[in-house]
């Protein structure tokens, strides 16, 4: 077909005397057809390069979100049995220090054995000043991160010690030398007056004072002491206080005391707690912890904070109980989650120092990893044969194993055990709240308070602000495009449609600027007038465009067709100037010259002066620009014989615009509308500016927001790399990078559709 082709144009430009073959026209052509080949090659890797470099985005976020979902791992180290542990008594207590380098044993002679963590060799050891008719019968400790121990001894009193590790560097090495530190004094405390043996005890220490608690079977005993230190000669005074509580029907089985001294929970029967208001010293009500009569409660302690206790069944259950407030103000001990670690009682529960994560050992020897706020099970596995006696250290990354009379040391790998499916999506009920919520707060004053990290407020805020902003720029944008493309004429449309393309060059930082420096406040300070223009602007066009229809024929043709848009613009201008001026009088005269008070405190509606609504208006202006000039240009782009042809058929123009035009056009308008709603949903530094940035979950549009790209713009800088908090703000970057992947897969199969289904208009 080309021979015959080219035989053809030579025989043709024979005829005409020309050559088309001569060497340099040979060259050209080979020339422009390498050009075309090289263009087509690097439009094609070009293509292929945007595409390969979404898809390394996209791993690469998946790549530093996936190890949060991660469970816990756990290493054991071989088991050793040290000379030393055969010479020692029955153990009552272990802990590991901060360093992992040394341990503490206490057994039941009062022997406290401190040895090397890794090589469980002996180092110092230390006698309790125990009275020498006294026996220790029960052990307490205070809230995790804290070294205090309270030992209940057989004679009514108690003995309060703390384990200290003080660090050195002699000859440049680090050096860890423990000890032992009696803070109110060697001397035990007298808690019994009639000096019976103390079955449980329990401790907290708030502002310098200690309140110890002791039980003799169902008898309840309570101190407060407060300690006094001379600066000057270094004498400490000490002082006391009884407690006089309801005494308990049943056998105590654990005494909690809350960190602030507010509550003291106490376990009795086989599955009842008292809680005790410290502050009016009365009884706040008995709790039911069980629901089958035939389990018992068989050890209970609290989580980091001492909010939250957590309670072991004799069935493998846990259970996590903290004080709620009620709607009559009343403060009740409600269950809010259950973890499951197997069909033995659980004999140990340790808490981790530094997040609400715990873990839990039973009476088979197998040792649970869970976290509490995020509601998850990370790891359960066997560790000793039997029962078994552990200590977890503050950083929660090694465990030691006291069994059969051999120590163990175990490491264990549990970095982000705060994240799951449900702490990020799912109504989450934390401590010290109400009811289960969506929070966002990734900081707080200290590790005592749970990381809340729920992306559901972040993702609805994104939708909020791209919604109001769609909900002013949509029909702005496509009502201007098709007026501009279809009606105005030509000249007029010359200027007019690079006017409007150059507001896209505004740089949004000035948007956002204006919007929370100038607009907010101006918003809050004119809200009649604002809805007044809302409301009278469409009202003042329609009122214009019909006195024009009633003008005399000589006027209205006086003005050249397709330029009466622009009478509208001295319209716009009065009705705009007649709300704003009137808002004041419509503020009195309406809303008792306050109407930011009626919103509030008449419809209940809350009224922040970042809001939605400053949103809308900010990002709606940033928006209109991209939405109309494809939209315009797709318009436009309507071949003039359909138009023509329709209107030769007797259709009006009106009819040709809605059945023709704008059917043809509708694959391009649908583009133009996705295109603006993902530019609102990834927009930065409006919202950012704009909407006072609280986390909230409000659809009401005069309360603020906070959206997953500012949340994001604003908290990267401060996060720990690789820690969760950073890979969480990751996964706020992956799903808006899914979100807009498949907002535009679906608009593509949307725009598909459309152009097939009006292809043949």
């Amino acid at each position: 077909m080309n021979d015959l082709a080219s035989e053809t144009m030579t025989a043709s430009s024979k005829s005409l005397g020309l050559d088309f073959n001569t060497p340099a026209l040979q060259r050209k052509r080979r020339i422009r057809a390498l050009k075309d080949r090289m263009a087509r090659w690097a439009v094609s890797v070009g293509g292929l390069a945007v595409l390969g470099t979404i898809t390394l985005i996209f791993f690469y976020l998946a790549y530093v979100v996936v190890p949060m979902f991660q469970g816990a791992d756990l290493e054991s180290r071989k088991a050793v049995q040290p000379a030393w542990l055969s010479e020692a008594g029955a153990p009552l207590l272990l802990t590991l220090e901060e360093q992992n380098q040394m341990a503490m044993r206490l057994d039941q002679n009062g022997l406290v054995q401190f040895f090397d963590a890794k090589s469980m060799q002996a180092q110092t050891q230390v006698k309790l000043p125990l009275p020498a008719d006294a026996s220790i019968v029960s052990v307490g400790q205070d809230q995790p991160g804290s070294n205090r121990i309270a030992l209940g001894l057989s004679n009514g009193q108690v003995l309060v010690f703390e384990h200290v590790y003080k660090i050195t560097y002699p000859n440049d090495v680090k050096t860890i030398a423990p000890g032992i530190d009696y803070p109110f004094g060697d001397a035990p405390i007298s808690l019994d007056p009639q000096g019976r043996a103390l079955d449980h005890v329990g401790l907290s220490l708030n502002a310098g004072t200690l309140m110890l608690a002791g039980s003799t079977g169902a008898e309840l005993q309570v101190l407060s002491l407060g300690r006094e230190e001379n600066q000057m000669t270094g004498e400490v005074t000490l002082s006391e206080e009884r407690v006089t509580l309801p005494q308990i029907a049943e056998p105590i089985k654990a005494l909690i005391i809350d960190p602030r001294h507010f509550w003291l929970y106490v376990v009795n029967g086989r599955a009842t707690a008292d809680v005790f208001d410290m502050r009016s010293k009365t009884l706040n009500g008995r709790y039911k912890l069980l629901d089958d009569g035939k389990l018992d409660v068989t050890n209970a302690t609290s989580l980091l904070g001492g909010t939250s206790l957590m309670i072991g069944d004799s069935a493998g259950g846990i259970a996590q109980w903290f004080m709620v407030r009620e709607a009559d103000e009343k403060s009740v001990l409600k269950s809010i989650r259950r973890f499951q670690l197997g069909d033995s009682a659980i004999t140990q529960i340790l808490p981790e120092e530094r997040r609400k994560g715990f873990l839990a050992l039973d009476a088979k020897g197998n040792l649970g990893v869970f976290h509490s706020t995020a509601h998850r099970t990370l790891l359960v596995e066997p560790v000793a044969e039997g029962q078994a006696l552990a200590a977890l250290s503050p950083r929660a990354n090694r465990v030691l194993v006291e069994s059969a009379g051999k120590l163990q040391r175990l490491v264990l790998d549990n970095p982000h055990p705060e994240i799951s499916w449900s702490s990020l999506w799912g109504k989450v009920w934390y401590e010290n709240y109400d009811a289960p919520g969506y929070v966002w707060q990734s900081t707080s004053a200290n590790t005592d308070n749970e990381p809340k990290l729920s992306l559901a407020p972040l993702a609805f805020g994104t939708l909020k602000a791209a919604f109001y902003a769609m909900l002013l720029a949509a029909p702005l944008a496509i009502a201007a495009a098709v007026y501009t493309a279809y009606f105005m004429a030509p000249a007029m449309r010359r200027k007019v449609k690079p006017v409007i393309e150059l507001m896209e060059a505004l740089p949004t930082v000035i948007l956002g600027f204006f919007a929370g420096l100038f607009l907010a406040p101006y918003v809050e300070g004119h809200l009649p007038g604002i809805f007044s223009l809302l409301i009278f602007t469409p009202i003042g066009i329609l009122l214009a465009g019909f006195a024009w229809s009633r003008l005399p024929e000589s006027i209205r043709l006086s003005v050249p067709d397709g330029w009466e848009a622009a009478l509208l613009i001295p319209v716009i201008l009065l009705v705009g100037f007649i709300s704003l001026s009137m808002s004041g009088h419509l503020e009195n005269w309406l809303f008792a010259g306050d109407m930011r008070g009626w919103l509030s405190n008449d419809l209940g509606i809350p009224f922040d002066q970042r809001n939605a609504l400053v949103v809308g208006l900010a990002m709606g202006f940033a928006v209109i620009p991209n939405i109309y000039s494809i939209a315009e240009d797709a318009v436009f782009s309507v071949p003039k014989s359909l138009t023509l042809g329709s209107l030769a058929l007797g259709a009006t123009p009106w009819q040709t615009l809605t059945r023709v035009v704008i059917l043809t056009a509708s694959p391009g308008i649908f583009s133009a509308l996705m295109i603006g709603m993902g530019r609102a949903v990834g927009e930065t530094m409006i919202v950012l500016m704009a909407t006072g940035n609280t986390a909230i979950m409000d659809m009401n549009i005069f309360e603020g927001l906070r959206t997953l790209a500012a949340n994001v713009a604003v908290e990267m800088p401060e996060s720990e790399v690789g820690g969760t908090h950073y890979r969480v703000l990751f996964l706020s970057a992956l799903v808006l990078l899914s979100f807009t992947f498949v907002m535009n897969t679906l608009a593509e199969l949307v725009r598909q559709r459309l152009r097939v289904k009006y292809a043949s208009l």
